[in-house]
């Protein structure tokens, strides 16, 4: 097991005789030797200090970024950079107004990442919790308790009912002990110990007092091991990395055209005019300023963050709490769900299969005899399984249970000394089957179905439990039947997985239990059979943080894992994101942690431990995963809308920018003035948050941020629109030109015809987002929302009373906003034909390069 690796590690850092012993897998005598100590009398106090200072505190460790460092963070990127830059061209120019808006803009986005972040250290303090504050040593010769974080390899500590583990042990002294460790290994039942065994820090005593010799500490215990992956795990979000890569495009774009439109207007000045000053300088720098503030997209972080945050709260009402929202958009292109088995895909609750009869006569008579054998106050769950089978649990009170021995690893059964109600004695045990057949002792034929009938349910999966009975005290037993166990499927698995499935996800089990265990529970749920057991998949000492290219295909060809460790679960997640799958991860358990941390989208289902919900960025509160598929049907929206915003946002930033520089080069005219800028960066972006609220189909398949097809459909939308406000700017420089033939029009002036040009990028804006919200034409169904129509309307009615009243804008005619409104609307037709055979195009060259790949045998990424 890849957790022998810190055993050896810590052996190795030893001096003397523990260098280089696996204290794990040593005989016990060998392990207090190779630590110099001795089991009656442990550590020394000095001997203790001095191995304190050489190992450090049995504590995690982890280094956090100051508050500090996290909030300058938030003002970093290119998005962010370019906001800034908006902020500072405002107070450059002197527009206070605007200068506020962009900068509660920059705030608002800044105040989102910050709680983000905060919120992704909540795992490791969640791991901390996890861990014993005390512990009972052996110092000195005598007992006492201690700090659990003062403890050293060497020290002799007791473990008892209830009491957290306080450091990795080798169990020394002691009858056994059952401990559960489910959070840490996802084992779904308490695992009986005994001399010699290991016993893993932050795991729980549930039954019986043992002693045990302290063989690892922090970082270097099962548990740290846990806690290092969770510090290491993570990643940048496909939605950051799409805003970083919109921002570098629109800064290349800006500076080059930046670039021509100063080299022109300084040719223009100094070669052609001949007559350079310094306020040619000042206005070409204001040239270039204006184009920065019509080149950032300010409102496209906010637009994100408020249309996930709306995403939130519709899950929310599904009884799934979203902790971070770009976990909303990555659960889109999710195309591969690993899912924890125990609690999860099944209920977490052992049932009874049909008794297999031997002595007994009737399925009732083995159940009542293993129920009789049973305690319910101490809450076992085979105890449990085997009361609640009984088709009339009222049976039990005709009996009294006298003298009762629980379960312990050597005799590997329970017995039970029954009086009835007739004064009759007989004593009754359950157990493994082997240990009561060798109780029993029934004939060679009958040993030899026990022995074929549990390898059969083992190889089905199933537990099983023996039963006998004795009427005469003991010296004589009955072998009555054999008991089958099995955690059953939830009821709304099967179909989850079927749909999950339908929407292009695969669905992989991951799981503590044996390999036979996932096997049945694989083909109750209609998964595919190819479990493969950790051990074989992994080598010992593999670096989870590389996967070889051999074990991550293996990986990515099976339909599950068995007997996995923590750090297996993190490798698994990051091999498949390594072969380029989004990858979903759910689980409840301390040994989750890492790996949902490190998925795309990380789901702690319901009953989780703190640490899998701090760790999660998706936390279900109904168990099951049915909600699963209603977050992938919502992500899908979600990621549609944001999509949408973003070819639109693209293309209407080209739009201006080009418009800006051309008419400057061509016509040596400034179309719109700093505060038209600013306020089409207002009319369009402000209302366009509505698209939160959208109608947007979800999709069949997963998918994903395609960067080179949605800049290049921006791009191409960009062009035409460029060609759309171009044209009516020729055409109202036509006008000007003979302002008594078109005296109609009331365009007398070009600061009227900036006015006109402004009306025209708001109408032609907000029609094109008509356009790009939907693939197919955009008055075929599913239509917009009423909060964006509205929203729009409202926007487009502000702007044409703007226009014709001269409201912060020179005023113009209606004849001219009525002609404005009628050239932005035939123009949405064209655009909308525009985005059709864009994708037709771009669809058809993709699908032509697969083939082109598929047919030279080169890998497919999954889903574009």
């Amino acid at each position: 097991m890849a957790a022998s690796a810190r055993t050896q590690a810590t052996a190795a850092a030893e001096s003397g005789p523990a260098a280089g012993i696996d204290l794990e897998k040593v005989p016990v005598e060998q392990v207090v030797a190779a630590l110099g100590v001795e089991p009656d009398k442990g550590l020394s106090g000095a001997e203790a200090k001095d191995r304190l200072e050489r190992y450090g505190p049995n504590a995690i460790v982890a280094k956090e970024k100051s508050l500090a460092a996290k909030v300058l963070g938030c003002f970093v990127g290119p998005i962010a950079f370019m906001i800034e830059a908006a902020a500072v061209v405002s107070a450059i120019l002197g527009h206070w107004q605007d200068f506020v808006i962009i900068v509660g803009l920059l705030l608002f986005n800044a105040v989102l990442d910050l709680w983000q972040d905060l919120k992704a250290s909540n795992a490791l303090a969640a791991l901390k919790k996890g861990l014993a504050p005390e512990a009972t040593a052996l110092r000195d010769g005598k007992w006492g308790t201690i700090d659990a974080a003062t403890l050293v390899p060497g020290d002799v500590v007791r473990i008892r009912l209830g009491v957290i583990v306080p450091a990795d042990l080798r169990l020394v002294s002691g009858d056994f002990a059952a401990i559960d460790q489910s959070a840490l290994t996802g084992e779904s039942l308490p695992v009986a110990k005994k001399v010699g065994d290991e016993a893993y820090s932050g795991s729980v005593v549930k039954q019986g007092e043992m002693e045990g010799v302290v063989i690892g500490t922090g970082g270097n215990t099962f548990f740290g091991r846990t806690a290092k992956l969770v510090a290491g795990a993570g990643a940048v979000s496909h939605a950051q990395k799409a805003m970083f890569q919109i921002g570098n495009f629109l800064i290349v774009v800006a500076v080059v055209l930046a670039a021509i439109m100063v080299a022109f207007r300084v040719y223009h000045v100094m070669v052609v005019a001949n007559d350079w000053q310094a306020a040619d300088a000042l206005n070409i720098l204001q040239f270039v300023l204006i184009l920065l503030v019509a080149s950032i997209p300010v409102a496209m972080p906010a637009v994100f963050s408020i249309t996930m945050a709306l995403g939130a709260l519709a899950l929310s009402k599904e009884q799934a709490i979203v902790s971070r929202l770009a976990a909303i958009e990555e659960m889109a292109g999710v195309d591969i769900l690993c899912s924890d088995k125990t609690g999860t895909l099944t209920k977490n609750q052992l049932k009874l299969g049909e008794p297999i009869l031997l002595a007994a006569k009737a399925p009732q008579e083995v159940i009542l005899a293993g129920a009789l054998a049973s305690k319910i106050e101490d809450r076992d769950a085979i105890d449990t399984a085997v009361i609640e089978a009984l088709s009339d649990q009222a049976a039990l009170k005709a009996y009294r249970q006298g003298k009762f021995v629980p379960f312990d690893p050597v005799t590997k059964r329970t017995a039970a000394e029954i009086t009835d109600d007739q004064g009759r004695q007989f004593t009754v045990s359950k157990g493994a089957p082997q240990a009561i057949v060798d109780l029993a002792k029934p004939e060679a034929a009958v040993a030899d179905k026990v022995k074929e009938t549990v390898e059969d349910l083992a190889g089905r999966g199933f537990r099983a439990l023996g039963v006998a009975r004795s009427d005469d005290g003991g010296r004589s037993w009955s072998l009555l039947g054999i008991l089958p166990m099995f955690d059953p499927p939830r009821d709304d698995s099967a179909e989850t997985i079927r749909q999950a499935n339908a929407k292009g996800v695969a669905v992989k089990m991951i799981t503590g239990d044996d390999t036979a265990i996932a096997r049945e529970t694989a083909r109750q749920l209609g998964m595919g059979a190819n479990i493969i057991p950790a051990s074989d998949a992994f080598p010992k000492d593999m670096d989870p943080n590389n996967v070889p290219p051999e074990i991550a295909l293996a990986i990515e060809r099976a339909d599950g894992f068995a007997r996995v460790f923590p750090e297996h679960k993190y490798a698994i997640v990051k091999a498949l994101q390594a072969r380029g799958h989004l990858v979903a991860m759910t689980g409840d358990g301390v040994n989750d942690a890492p790996a949902l941390k490190q998925a795309d989208c990380g789901t702690a289902v319901s009953g989780a431990t703190d640490a899998a919900r701090g760790a999660a960025a998706l936390i279900l509160t109904a168990p099951g995963l049915s909600v699963i598929n209603s977050a992938i049907d919502e992500a899908r929206r979600i990621f549609g809308r944001i999509t949408s915003y973003t070819i639109y946002r693209v293309a209407l930033t080209m739009d201006i920018m080009f418009l800006v520089v051309l008419s400057s080069i061509v016509l040596d005219f400034q179309p719109l003035t700093a505060i038209m800028i600013v306020l089409l960066s207002l009319l369009n972006d402000i209302p366009i948050m509505t698209i939160a609220y959208d109608n947007t189909p979800v999709s069949e398949r997963p998918i994903r941020w395609k960067m080179p097809r949605l800049l290049g459909i921006s791009a191409v939308l960009g062009f035409f629109s460029v060609v759309q406000s171009f044209g009516l700017l020729l055409i109202g420089m036509e006008i000007l030109s003979e302002p008594t033939r078109f005296a109609a029009l009331g365009l007398t002036d070009q600061s009227h015809l900036q006015t006109v040009m402004f009306l025209q990028l708001i109408a032609g804006g907000h029609l094109l987002l008509f356009i790009t919200r939907t693939e197919r034409w955009f008055f075929l169904p599913p239509f917009p929302a009423s909060p964006l129509v509205l929203a729009l309307l409202a926007t487009q009615v502000l702007a044409i009373l703007m226009c014709a009243f001269g409201w912060l804008v020179p005023a113009i005619s209606w004849n001219m906003i009525v002609l404005v409104m009628v050239y932005s609307i035939v123009w949405m037709v064209v655009l909308g034909a525009v985005r059709l055979v864009t994708e037709r195009f771009v669809d058809f060259r993709t699908a032509r390069h697969r083939r082109s790949l598929a047919l030279v045998g080169q890998p497919l990424m999954p889903h574009g």
